[in-house]
């Protein structure tokens, strides 16, 4: 089953996959096409002006290719990633738990201690390919306060279900849960 729709210009369809009996999700994924990286990216910065915050912070791992693309297209030397694992270059890193639709149980974010330094009283525009539950927004939002940055902007490409109705994040379309049988549920 597939749903397809248009983003950011681009027609794609996107496979629905199952995260329950009779739950599921239309995947968007944008690792290896370059093409919806770029018509994305160009559309999110359009909704924060540049002015509006001083880096871009997303959290591993399909907001890397967003988050990439938009410092390229503004020119920003700089962006963030919160890790899944630890690794053995980030010194003193912090650490925050994050729980999502997509997540099978409780994961755990990691950032270096030497970005986390660079964060601090800086204004933080968090990236996302899509928003659901909050879970993994609330997680990197938890983990820019410890570092010491203010949240001044989220935005993602997608926003699903009932993040829709969120006003605290910025989208650049919405898209529905699905049934079984493929069928938007409350649509």
């Amino acid at each position: 089953m597939k749903y397809t729709m248009e983003i950011a210009g681009l027609k794609r369809d996107l496979p629905l996959c199952a995260i329950a009996d009779d739950l599921y999700i239309a995947a968007f994924i944008c690792f290896g096409d370059a093409e919806i990286t770029t018509a994305c990216a160009t559309e999110l910065l359009k909704l924060v002006p540049r002015e509006e915050y001083d880096y871009i912070f997303t959290a591993e791992a399909k907001g890397i290719p967003l988050a990439h693309e938009m410092a390229r297209q503004s020119h920003a030397k700089k962006y963030f990633v919160a890790r899944k694992g630890m690794k053995t270059y980030m010194p003193d890193p912090i650490c925050v738990e994050d729980e999502s639709i997509t997540t099978r149980g409780v994961q755990k974010l990691y950032l270096g201690r030497d970005d986390a330094d660079m964060i601090r009283g800086k204004r933080i525009l968090i990236v996302d390919d899509v928003i659901s539950t909050g879970g993994s927004l609330h997680a990197m939002e938890k983990m820019i306060e410890m570092c010491g940055g203010t949240v001044t902007g989220k935005v993602c490409v997608l926003a699903e279900g009932d993040a829709q109705k969120r006003d605290d994040i910025k989208f650049l379309d919405g898209i529905p849960l699905f049934n079984s049988k493929g069928e938007p549920i409350g649509k």
